[in-house]
């Protein structure tokens, strides 16, 4: 691109047949020549720099890739205040109330630390137990939440609800990544299961993986509609997210703000959904599948004859923590695969693109010389 620029430079300087009487024996279509070769140095100029881009956007792509990671940990262990399960105890005025009839979310703010958080508030034409469905399903995120491509969990841990740990029922640990035009953002969140004592969840990070946020934090809390417990649900989601400063100030602002009533929308609109496919097939039941991933099932009265209870619980103990090391090693090696394929699919982008660019220079190239040299000769 360089030599063609210097090319057309050169022709441009060469004396026009307005102001030099040695002109006369130029091709007669020369003032065209050197005014097309004059008008194409600024597009030589702006392909060149589209070229040095193309050279800088692919380190940049490396680093993007590069940034989380599932083998290693986190740069810190929280910024953000995490939340606390339980009843929001929201009071709710009669213009909240007149909002959530309509079924539109209710935005509001409650106090957290020294300042407030967002809280938005939404009423759900669908049982509670639909509701927790839905949100409880993150393998299937990517079908459901706007702007989430890809969501799977990679490790989950039952615990016995008791006052020591604030009656935690289960922690399941979900890879996600999030879209945005031109950008993609991946992090591990470990989300802390409350359901029967506090009928709530809450998240944060997964510190002891790298994520592209800095810090995220959220709270759900699913209680019975006042007006219709069976078969109406209220809910309250807040959230909140520290970004890096490399992130575009756009993504930030979804992050913090769109992302509020986005995410009550979601869950309105897929129980539902689902809700009313129940309903179609006649079934009025209140047993959830998610009921079943938060509680331990098994036989009501179990003695341990000959220790036999506790070596299956050193088994399945055993089993589950191979099966976790299995899913984490696989995990890791499809994360590497996955880098190697993008840097090389970007390379090979960048290659054609150049390679385009200087097979369209050398023709034009070739035909202005040809083109000069034929007038020449005739």
């Amino acid at each position: 691109l360089f030599r063609c620029e210097r090319m057309l430079v050169a022709c441009s300087l060469l004396p026009s047949s307005s102001n030099n009487h040695r002109s006369s024996s130029l091709p007669p279509y020369y003032s065209k020549l050197v005014f097309l070769t004059t008008a194409m140095m600024p597009l030589f100029r702006f392909l060149i720099g589209i070229a040095l881009v193309s050279t800088s956007s692919l380190v940049s792509n490396v680093s993007v890739v590069e940034a989380s990671n599932f083998s290693k940990a986190h740069a810190h262990t929280g910024k953000v205040e995490p939340f606390s399960p339980g009843d929001p105890k929201i009071k709710l005025d009669g213009k909240a109330t007149s909002i959530l009839k309509a079924g539109k979310p209710y935005q509001t703010q409650v106090q957290s630390g020294d300042g407030g958080r967002g809280l938005v508030i939404q009423d759900v034409d669908a049982p509670t137990h639909v509701v927790w469905d839905r949100i409880l399903d993150f393998d299937n995120y990517g079908s459901m939440v706007p702007k989430c491509f890809e969501s799977k969990n990679y490790k989950i841990i039952d615990h016995k609800p008791t006052k020591a740990n604030n009656f935690l029922e289960k922690e399941i640990f979900t890879r996600m990544k999030v879209g945005f035009p031109m950008l993609k953002l991946e992090y591990f969140v470990r989300h802390f299961v409350y359901i029967q004592h506090h009928k709530a969840l809450t998240w944060t990070l997964d510190y002891t993986k790298e994520s592209d946020f800095d810090d995220s934090c959220g709270y759900w809390y699913i209680a019975p509609h006042p007006d219709n417990p069976e078969e109406k649900t209220r809910l309250y989601y807040s959230v909140g997210v520290s970004m890096f400063d490399w992130v575009p100030k756009f993504v930030v602002d979804f992050m913090s703000s769109k992302a509020l009533t986005d995410a009550t929308a979601w869950v309105k609109k897929f129980s539902e959904i689902e809700w009313a496919k129940e309903v179609a097939k006649g079934g009025t039941s209140r047993s959830s599948s998610a009921g079943a991933q938060v509680k331990n099932k098994g036989p009501l009265f179990a003695l341990p004859f000959f220790g036999n209870k506790k070596k299956q619980e050193e088994e399945e103990r055993l089993a589950r923590e191979a099966a976790e090391k299995a899913a984490m090693e696989a995990q890791a090696a499809l994360e590497e695969k996955k880098k190697l394929f993008v840097v090389r699919a970007g390379f090979r982008r960048y290659l054609l693109v150049s390679l385009v660019v200087v097979l369209a220079a050398y023709n034009i190239n070739t035909i202005v010389a040809g083109g000069f040299l034929k007038e020449k000769s005739a």
